[in-house]
């Protein structure tokens, strides 16, 4: 029977389980086949697997790994192994190594690019929502791939604002790519898929579970070069990507913060510890323009965040804000019964719209020209545009991503 090439890297994944010692296993056999073929006996004398992984893997079978195969390939999904050339070659470095990177996109965006990891909390405050955008949007447009987690809060911020620039960007998962997860986050993870790629070391309908995620933050900080935290308690997750960065030998970067706010903590203990302060895009990438010429364009850059544009409207923020409001901006409370899908925006006229990206799909750009000042109904936007429903759907959602456009009640959309 001629078994797929990867049936024999997700045998192994499965057997090996996640943070399996990849490395030292190759080491002893050529490839999964191989060592497949070695049989039990081969795997003891090797030294390699524990006695755990050596019955894992006799429990299961290549042939077992065939389904998997069929969804992704009916899905869109990839399969990166080891052996691939868009195998992103900083994951050698760990030797827990994943066997197989399950990919919506295309993993070729890291290759030859430099990739920064922006992490923070879930629950971060409107000001570092605005520095992770305009930091991360900076960032792109110097040729950055921004690496992030594809959660709430500031992962949501650093996508976006990466997306908005017209750079690409990364998200790792710590669940599978057909999870039932963060749904309200799937037209931005869709948006990822089309500019960079959405991956994951978890079979696909593996389940978000608190354990996998500071699992997976090893590969988020394994895929990049440096790391930067933005706000960050004390306990905070991105604390162990910060770890994670240390041992692999890559840098850590951190947005100082509140030094009375818990909220930053972490984030000021980093930079008590050694990690460089950031006000700008070019406080990090300063440090690789010499190590790494070509991969970034440095004259690029902004030199401070007040001068990086970075789309973050709509992404959830903490409730408290740990920065001054502009006076011309009073916070406004809102209503009982109120629904993110519910806030009444009010229109601009029409000759304010803003300009959009550049590298914008035409079928966007033709569907924001339909627009007026009033709120127009999703009918009424594709009679308009006169461009078929799901062409305009797509559209609007990345319209609303990059906050050019909000979803108002009754399926209207506003000018933002």
């Amino acid at each position: 029977m001629n078994i797929d090439m990867r049936a024999y890297w997700v045998w192994l994944q499965t057997g090996l389980g996640i943070q399996g010692r990849t490395g030292d296993i190759l080491s002893c056999f050529a490839n999964p086949k191989e060592m497949y073929e070695a049989g039990p006996v081969e795997w003891r004398l090797s030294g390699a697997l524990t006695s755990r992984q050596i019955q894992r893997l006799q429990s299961c079978s290549p042939e077992q790994a065939e389904p998997v195969i069929r969804q992704c390939e009916k899905n869109g999904w990839k399969l990166i192994s080891p052996d691939s050339e868009d195998y992103p070659p900083l994951l050698f470095k760990l030797n827990n190594f994943p066997a197989v990177l399950y990919t919506w996109g295309e993993l070729s965006c890291l290759k030859d690019k430099m990739a920064v990891a922006v992490v923070g909390t879930r629950s971060a405050s409107r000001y570092s929502i605005d520095v992770a955008g305009r930091l991360s949007a900076s960032l792109a447009r110097a040729g950055t791939v921004v690496v992030s987690g594809g959660a709430l809060g500031i992962d949501s911020a650093a996508h976006t604002g990466a997306l908005f620039a017209g750079g690409k960007t990364v998200a790792v998962l710590g669940c599978g790519l057909g999870a039932n997860y963060l749904m309200g986050n799937f037209p931005m993870r869709s948006e990822i898929a089309r500019n960079g790629a959405v991956i994951s070391e978890y079979p696909p309908d593996t389940q978000a579970v608190g354990p996998n995620f500071p699992i997976r933050n090893r590969l988020i900080s394994g895929l990049s070069y440096g790391t930067v935290v933005i706000e960050a308690g004390e306990r905070s997750g991105s604390l162990i990507t910060a770890g994670y960065a240390l041992e692999q030998g890559r840098d850590i970067f951190a947005v100082p913060g509140d030094i009375i706010n818990s909220a930053y903590t972490g984030t000021n203990k980093l930079i008590r510890d050694g990690a460089k302060p950031v006000f700008s895009a070019a406080d990090i990438l300063e440090e690789y323009a010499f190590r790494y010429p070509g991969m970034v364009d440095i004259d690029l850059l902004e030199r401070t965040l007040e001068e990086a544009p970075g789309a973050t409207k709509g992404i959830q923020c903490a409730k408290r804000s740990s920065a001054p409001k502009p006076e011309k901006q009073p916070s406004v409370r809102a209503p009982k019964n109120f629904s993110p899908h519910q806030t009444e925006k009010k229109a601009v006229p029409q000759q304010s719209k803003r300009a959009l990206p550049e590298g914008t799909a035409e079928n966007t750009k033709l569907v924001y020209s339909a627009f007026s000042a009033e709120p127009m109904h999703i009918d009424d936007i594709v009679r308009a545009s006169k461009l078929e429903p799901a062409k305009v759907f797509t559209a609007l959602t990345e319209l609303e991503i990059y906050g050019f456009i909000a979803l108002t009640s009754g399926k209207r959309y506003v000018l933002m």
